[in-house]
């Protein structure tokens, strides 16, 4: 009880129907341990995966706005309610779904195991295992009472400054211990606490203060909003602003048009080493001559540079082999099928803005979930599969 209760909104009381959804989640898990295949994931996330269903299954029988916000954004953003699977015409808006619940589950496994984090939406398992644990919850959905606390987008206002604490409070829940965006946190999460340990202090409170930042400053659920984009998502619900850049900036920046001009009007260029790279900086953007620029760069090679007029030059390495674009000579198909994912999906391995290019101009053709030969799932759902994975990377 005292773990179910952790992740429920009114921690720390207890309410009357935990003991309902209790007994929901040790019956998830008893579904999951028994599955074909359960061995693909740790009894740690075994856990995460009955409670946090649990949660889906608490947040559509009370409609306290979560997954509403998720599916409505989404509807907004690709014209469908989930990623990766055919909803048809069975689906129902903010009610229990199969393929919500395949969602989740690649979704926990993806953002939480390090070993399985490019697992694919389709694998066997997720597919059968979500089946049979929809199946149970179909099973009692007419019979579960509402869960108290989680309706508090209908008891509380952000605009009224005598639920500010309560707020706060719910804030806080959304973002450390809610279903859908704890587990996208997952990683920054680690990182902290990675951070926090090589720094070999016993100072708890930096490390609170270090979340609580994070909690403010940093983007968070499959989507990569911000907690006040969530907040009036669940309160009021405003679809966020999804323009990444002004398309039009009043000022452009002067790389732009300086590399514009070194190109021929192009806004992109390749190089496959460094000495390449930095002759075109001296000679055709007219750096400094008789200097190395952009020293850190120096040990890698297979450069690419892109421009925009609002953000200026962004330069990555190690990713030109992976990009097929006419105009890109190093581009080597075997190695972009086993790497090209990895603009997708790690962070900082390509600065998003490249990766957003390329996809819209269909120059990452052999992206795809390891173990899958699938090219249309990952062309289809790249915008998404980069806010999960990336998160503040993605919109920064």
């Amino acid at each position: 009880m005292k773990e179910f209760v952790i992740w429920q909104p009114g921690f720390p009381q207890e309410s009357e129907t935990d003991k309902f959804y209790l007994a929901v989640a040790n019956k998830l898990l008893s579904i999951i341990e028994g599955s074909y295949n359960a061995t693909i994931v740790p009894d740690e996330l075994k856990r995460r995966i009955a409670l946090s269903l649990t949660g889906y299954f608490q947040d559509i029988i009370a409609d306290a706005g979560i997954w509403r916000s998720f599916t409505k954004c989404n509807w907004e953003l690709y014209g469908k309610p989930i990623p990766f699977y055919d909803c048809g015409d069975e689906y129902v808006d903010y009610e229990l779904n199969r393929v919500d619940i395949r969602f989740l589950i690649w979704y926990l496994i993806a953002m939480i195991s390090e070993r399985h984090r490019d697992i694919n939406p389709h694998t066997e398992f997720i597919i059968a295992l979500a089946d049979q644990c929809f199946e149970f919850l179909d099973s009692i959905y007419e019979e579960a009472p509402t869960p108290m606390g989680y309706n508090f987008a209908m008891e509380y206002s952000l605009e009224d400054s005598e639920d500010r604490e309560t707020i706060y409070h719910i804030s806080n829940w959304l973002f450390m211990h809610c279903y859908l965006m704890t587990p996208a946190f997952a990683l920054t999460l680690s990182m902290l606490l990675n951070d926090h340990k090589k720094q070999k202090t016993k100072d708890i409170a930096k490390l609170h203060n270090q979340i609580d930042k994070a909690m403010t400053e940093e983007p968070t659920g499959p989507l990569a909003l911000y907690l006040s984009e969530w907040l009036n998502l669940i309160f009021n619900n405003e679809i966020p602003n999804f323009k990444k850049f002004n398309k039009n900036p009043i000022n452009i920046h002067k790389y732009y048009t300086a590399f514009k001009k070194a190109t021929g009007g192009k806004v992109i260029a390749y190089f496959k080493t460094y000495k390449q790279l930095n002759e075109f900086l001296i000679v055709k953007m007219n750096w400094e001559n008789g200097v190395e620029h952009l020293p850190m760069m120096k040990n890698f090679s297979d450069f690419v540079i892109l421009v925009n007029p609002e953000r200026g030059m962004l330069i990555s390495k190690g990713t030109a082999a992976c990009i097929k674009d006419p105009d890109n000579p190093y581009y080597d198909e075997k190695y972009a099928k086993e790497n090209a994912f990895n603009m997708l999906s790690i962070r900082g391995f390509c600065p998003a803005d490249l990766t957003i290019y390329c996809i819209e101009n269909g120059f990452l053709p052999d992206a795809h979930f390891p173990n899958s030969q699938d090219y249309n799932l990952v062309k289809e759902n790249a915008d998404f599969i980069m806010r999960c994975y990336l998160q503040q990377y993605y919109r920064d």
